[in-house]
C-alpha cells in the first residue's frame, strides 16, 4: 500500500521529471486479477482497450465530452486517444490535438503551441492508437490525498469526484500518476472519467464504448468469469500502465507497445 508519504515523495520526483521510467507499461499477469479481489463482492468495474482496433476516429472522445457535460472546445477531456509514430532511427513522437476529438486528419505531429513536425512516411517503422483514461485504480492515491474526502471510491471500485464537496486544492491532480485529472473549466473542481458511473450503474455501457465503431473499447465486470472482458483479460496478453506505481490500475490494454508512456 502507498503511504502519504512515500506518494508525496514520488510526487515530488515525478514533479522533477526523474521518476518517469522510459517505459510506463507491465505485462499482467491474469491471476493477481482475482488473487487481490479477497472480499465477496460480486461487482468490479473494469476496462479493457484493444489498441489493434482503435484507428484513432475519435468519437470516443465526442461522445464523452457530450455524454459528461464537458465543453466541446475546451481544452480539456476525460478521456483521449494518443498518436504514437515511430521512426526507423528510434525516435518515439506522440501526439493528442484537442484530445484527439476530431480525430488525427493532419499526417504531421503536433508538437504544440502551433508548431508541426512532418515525418516522411519512408521513415517511419510504426505507427498506431491508444487510448486512455482513468484507470479506476484499486489502490488509488487520489483518493488518499484528498483532504475533504470529495475524491472516494464506491462499493464496486470506481473513483467517483462529488462536486459539491470538492475545494479546487489540485492535490489528486498533481497525485494521479496517468494524468487523466484537471479542473473542470466552469464549475472550477477536479474532474475526471468515472466509466460514466450514471449509466453503467444502470446497466449500460459508457459512452465512450457505445460510439466506438470498431469494437476498441469494452466495459465490464472483473468478478465474473463468464464476462466478456475478463474471459479476455484471462486468456490473452494484456498490459496495464504504470504497474510499478502500486495502484493496481483496473483498465487493461491488449496490444499495448512497449514505448507507450
Amino acid at each position: 500500500m502507498i503511504t502519504r508519504r512515500k506518494f508525496c515523495k514520488n510526487a515530488l520526483l515525478v514533479a522533477g521529471g526523474i521518476a518517469l521510467p522510459l517505459t510506463a507499461l507491465e505485462w499482467f499477469d491474469p491471476k493477481k486479477l482475482h488473487a487481490d479481489k479477497n472480499d465477496s463482492a460480486s461487482l468490479r468495474w473494469g476496462f479493457l482497450v484493444d489498441t489493434h482496433k482503435c484507428v484513432g476516429c475519435g468519437m470516443c472522445v465526442k461522445a464523452c465530452k457530450i455524454e459528461n457535460e464537458i465543453p466541446y472546445d475546451a481544452d480539456v477531456s476525460r478521456t483521449w486517444v494518443e498518436r504514437y509514430i515511430i521512426t526507423k532511427e528510434g525516435r518515439t513522437h506522440i501526439d493528442s490535438p484537442k484530445a484527439a476529438r476530431d480525430g488525427f486528419m493532419d499526417k504531421k505531429v503536433d508538437l504544440g503551441e502551433g508548431r508541426m513536425e512532418e515525418i516522411k512516411d519512408e521513415d517511419i517503422e510504426k505507427a498506431f492508437f491508444v487510448p486512455k483514461l482513468c484507470n479506476q485504480c484499486d489502490n488509488p492515491p487520489c483518493v488518499q490525498v484528498c483532504p475533504v474526502g470529495a475524491t472516494y471510491q464506491t462499493a464496486d471500485g470506481v473513483v467517483l469526484v462529488d462536486r459539491s464537496w470538492c475545494i479546487g486544492c489540485g492535490y489528486c491532480i498533481m497525485g494521479c500518476p496517468y494524468g487523466v485529472r484537471f479542473f473542470h473549466p466552469i464549475y472550477r473542481v477536479a474532474e475526471k472519467c468515472n466509466f460514466c458511473y450514471h449509466r453503467i450503474s444502470q446497466g449500460m455501457k459508457t459512452a465512450c464504448v457505445d460510439a466506438c465503431p470498431f469494437d476498441a473499447r469494452r466495459v465490464g465486470n472483473l468478478r465474473d468469469p463468464d464476462d466478456p472482458v475478463t474471459k479476455v483479460i484471462m486468456t490473452e496478453r494484456v498490459a496495464v500502465l504504470k504497474e510499478e506505481y502500486g495502484t493496481k490500475p483496473q483498465v487493461f490494454y491488449l496490444g499495448l507497445s512497449r514505448e507507450v508512456r
